[in-house]
């Protein structure tokens, strides 16, 4: 080889490498998508991905010095969380708590953890994601139509969720976005008992709202979400989710999918329990820091997994879209990193395209295509402390000015 030629080489090489660097500080991401196998999830150093190590350091030293106050005890903390509430007994499964968790994904690799991620813990809301994410796929199937469907004709005859007048122009729309206004009782909760606004003397007979037009966080029609989709789907949303989605992706087998003590059901001669969509009164997923990202991971491909589309990327781009209700908020538990009504940003060091699945605890899911990151986090105290977090992780990604 001639020593112009080596030179040229070098040259090129040099010149490849700067420009991956440089894209890398940039925050665009030059590795190709890596997809870890079960039981066998690559590290990577945070510069072989393109991130200063120390302050993807100080960021986890931020998640661990978060941790949540609440009590560990969970039976403690649904007092702490829910005792306001009349019906406030849990009907489902519970479990105590450890400490702060979390894992760091770019490009796919796990550059940073702490805690025990492999530990299975309650993540509250962050299952309505995976409840939407179900019904989602209902919909790729053709079960559900369009999701501006009225709900109630999907039912199946002597199924009456939505057969009084206030509940008969719900669509799975107004499900999906916490805007049913569904009015009803579900597995011995009344939906205004979730969460209940005004007088005490005025939850039982709360004013009622078109559905569609009014935002409201409740379980009880989350709930009324699963019963629906299940019985669409004829058969246990958990054996669902494991087949279409869990197992293509590689997850561990340690997740649960829980419902009520009372939440079972007849689907066709057999005795089925609905799950629920949190775990307001016990219940909901329980599942490791490690399935969470990869969870996660998969919606940061656009609902793809290697050569395999899993999670349609319509469906994802319907669930990023704000309603008209709230600017904030699209299919549960999507939340936006849009301008609220008061001009700010949930997460302001975050792009405003990123997302984040959140569940009481804190338990998070943020996703950031801009930066190629999914973070997850259990039992951070705040959305403040995650935006320290996040502001770190991508501080990380620029040129670090020598002193």
């Amino acid at each position: 080889m001639s020593r112009v030629f080596a030179f040229v080489l070098a040259t090129i090489f040099l010149v490849t490498t700067t420009r991956v660097v440089a894209q890398a500080q940039k925050g665009n991401s030059p590795l190709a998508p890596y997809f870890p196998a079960r039981d066998n999830w690559q590290h990577k150093e945070p510069a072989q991905v393109g991130m200063n190590a120390t302050l993807v350091d100080e960021a986890v030293k931020v998640a661990i010095a978060a941790e949540s106050k609440g009590s560990k005890a969970m039976l403690n903390y649904l007092v702490e969380s829910y005792s306001r509430e009349p019906f406030d007994t849990p009907i489902g499964p519970v479990k105590d708590r450890e400490g702060a968790s979390g894992v760091i994904l770019r490009g796919g690799y796990i550059v940073a953890e702490w805690g025990d991620p492999a530990r299975v813990d309650m993540t509250f809301s962050v299952t309505k994601t995976f409840l939407t994410t179900v019904v989602g796929l209902a919909w790729q199937r053709g079960l559900i139509k369009d999701v501006n469907d009225e709900v109630r004709p999907y039912m199946p005859p002597g199924v009456d969720l939505f057969a009084a007048e206030h509940n008969q122009k719900i669509k799975w729309d107004h499900l999906l976005r916490q805007t049913s206004d569904w009015q009803g009782t579900l597995w011995g909760k009344p939906d205004w008992a979730d969460r209940p606004v005004g007088p005490i003397e005025q939850w039982p007979n709360r004013k009622l709202y078109e559905p569609g037009t009014h935002f409201k966080y409740n379980d009880v029609r989350i709930n009324v979400m699963a019963l629906a989709a299940l019985h669409v789907w004829r058969r246990p949303l958990p054996d669902v989710l494991r087949e279409e989605l869990m197992n293509p992706i590689d997850a561990s087998t340690s997740w649960q999918w829980h419902g009520y003590d009372n939440s079972w059901v007849d689907i066709d001669g057999k005795r089925v329990q609905s799950v629920s969509g949190g775990a307001h009164w016990g219940g909901g997923m329980f599942i490791n820091s490690h399935d969470m990202a990869r969870f996660g991971y998969l919606f940061l491909r656009n609902g793809k997994w290697k050569d395999k589309s899993i999670v349609s990327e319509k469906w994802i781009q319907m669930a990023r879209t704000p309603g008209p209700a709230n600017a904030t908020y699209g299919y549960a538990n999507w939340y936006l990193n849009t301008l609220n009504n008061n001009g700010r940003r949930a997460l302001p060091s975050a792009p405003e395209s990123a997302v984040y699945f959140v569940g009481n605890g804190n338990n998070i899911i943020y996703i950031d295509w801009e930066h190629d990151l999914v973070v997850v986090f259990r039992w951070i105290d705040s959305t403040t402390s995650v935006n320290k977090v996040v502001e770190k992780l991508i501080a990380s990604l620029a040129p670090v000015t020598p002193k």
